[in-house]
């Protein structure tokens, strides 16, 4: 199935260059571009794209709040983060909001294909191991008091095997890891990622990741392999 691939940034030689990179991949069509953050809303209803490339500093509206609103339909493309810093609060913030993962603008097209790809199929685009290191490079080793307590609230209204799986996401497990440590099947695993995913109103397993990073239950968490 070709996956449909929308292009936002407001720089015309970045989409072009993007286009040119990308545009010959197959299995992927680039549908459509636009140069900021409030036009993504009408680009992805005019070409409905499965997966958008999406700038975060933009002006008029920025790709985090451009990311926010599309995550919210129900409807909703996947969102992938450009960006020209391996972590900031922003690439944090974009994560929060429901982006499946980032990549960095100079990274080669092999790569970024690889990445749409995958979000396409539903994986996640950062490693675990990369998924960890940003939460613990970028958030530090604590959450205000207040967040702590909102993530410790949700986190509570999820039965005890599941609190364990999400957990480990939030140590940079991967599903086969995590199979391994609480003794069950991978299918097992998704299965109770899934449930945790519905159950949190979550959109990807990042989210999962920063939520138990957000209650304080991963602090000191750097073995990640």
């Amino acid at each position: 199935m070709t996956i449909r691939l929308l292009i936002v940034d407001d720089d015309p030689l970045v989409r072009a260059g993007l286009t040119f990179m990308l545009g010959g991949a197959d299995g992927i069509e680039i549908v459509g571009e636009a140069a900021d953050g409030s036009e993504a809303a009408a680009a992805t209803d005019l070409h409905r794209p499965d997966v958008v490339l999406m700038d975060i500093r933009m002006p008029v509206m920025d790709g985090l709040t451009a990311t926010e609103e599309l995550r919210r339909r129900p409807d909703a493309p996947e969102v992938i983060v450009l960006t020209t810093f391996h972590a900031d609060e922003q690439v944090l913030r974009a994560l929060r909001v429901g982006a499946a993962g980032f990549v960095l603008k100079d990274t080669p097209p092999a790569e970024i294909v690889a990445a749409v790809r995958r979000v396409a199929a539903g994986d996640p685009v950062l490693s675990p191991a990369v998924t960890q290191q940003l939460i613990t490079h970028v958030a530090g080793s604590g959450a205000p008091d207040d967040r702590r307590t909102r993530a410790a609230r949700r986190l509570s209204g999820l039965a005890e095997r599941e609190r364990e799986v999400a957990v480990a996401v939030g140590h940079g497990r991967s599903n086969a890891e995590i199979a391994a440590a609480l003794y069950m099947s991978v299918a097992t695993v998704k299965t109770h990622v899934s449930r945790v995913l519905a159950k949190l109103g979550l959109n990807n397993r990042v989210q999962i990741a920063l939520l138990v990073h957000d209650a304080g239950l991963v602090e000191g968490a750097g073995d990640v392999g």
